[in-house]
């Protein structure tokens, strides 16, 4: 039995597998190799990584984990996890594994709208995180698609990064801000960034389009174990201690974007490095009983 199963190895996971690897625990990192941002071509506002590739930074923490003797690596996608005994079973497609802790660093899926030619601009003239890449917008023209529930305040906060913004919801625009209620017919390339294309022909050139996307959890883990969720405007989430990233089952812990409604690479790092911890501190408090 192994001490940690981590279940994915993206930033969270692996932030995790660290903090437990120099602790020199046996931990086993189980990756489908998805990771949520393998579209975007930049990585903003991660100090010390500013600008540089996702891809590049998650590939250099895999080999900086992988240093540690401790620490291994499966490729492969999680299909069960349960509680037996004293610990947890894990399966895959071609594995099974168990250990004493397990922490469920899974990331989320967005749930893009069915828009013709969004999906191909995903993580390049459209985005979700105005932090992560409004400045480099340079403050032309952006626009905003969110649900009525959230998009006053979304349009709000993404137009700190645009020189006018213009809002694509069947909702009444906060002040300051353009209304377009006529659904989205189309996105294309424009010398500027994006063209929308809305219901009836009329078109908007912009710097990009920021869309409110709700997001599910990987899997199908909270029902398997039993974890608490809770529940926002962009999806549901596992419920954590914030200190110590334990879910409301215990031995089990989350971290990442699978545990808050607000995501970013920084984010992710600091849960993974609060779960393995967390995790950590466990397993020594077990052995001092």
């Amino acid at each position: 039995m192994h001490d940690v199963i981590i279940v994915g190895g993206s930033y969270a996971g692996l932030a995790a597998a660290m903090q437990l690897g120099r602790a020199r625990r046996d931990v086993v990192v189980i990756d489908g190799g998805k990771r949520r941002n393998e579209t975007v071509e930049h990585a903003h506002g991660l100090l010390g990584f500013d600008g540089e590739a996702p891809a590049a930074i998650a590939a250099r923490g895999r080999a900086q984990v992988r240093a540690y003797p401790s620490v291994t690596f499966v490729e492969g996608t999680v299909t069960e996890a349960r509680r037996e005994g004293g610990g947890f079973v894990v399966t895959t497609n071609d594995a099974t594994l168990s250990a004493r802790k397990l922490i469920l660093a899974t990331g989320v899926r967005d749930e893009l709208p069915e828009i013709p030619g969004l999906r191909e601009r995903w993580g390049k003239t459209c985005f979700s995180c105005p932090y992560c890449d409004g400045y480099e917008r340079n403050l032309g023209k952006l626009g905003v698609l969110a649900s009525a529930e959230v998009a006053p305040h979304y349009a709000t906060i993404v137009s700190q990064w645009g020189s006018e913004t213009t809002l694509f919801a069947d909702v009444d625009p906060p002040p300051g801000i353009r209304g377009e209620r006529a659904p989205i017919a189309l996105l294309r390339d424009a010398p500027a960034g994006v063209e929308v294309v809305v219901r009836g022909g009329k078109r908007y050139e912009l710097a990009g389009l920021f869309v409110g996307t709700r997001v599910h959890l990987p899997g199908d883990f909270a029902r398997m174990l039993g974890c608490e969720l809770e529940t926002f405007p962009n999806g549901s989430f596992y419920k954590t201690d914030p200190r110590t990233k334990a879910t409301s089952v215990p031995g089990v812990y989350a971290a990442g974007d699978a545990t808050s409604p607000m995501h970013a690479l920084s984010f992710a790092i600091a849960d993974g490095a609060r779960a393995g911890i967390g995790a950590h501190a466990a397993l020594v408090a077990e052995r001092a009983e």
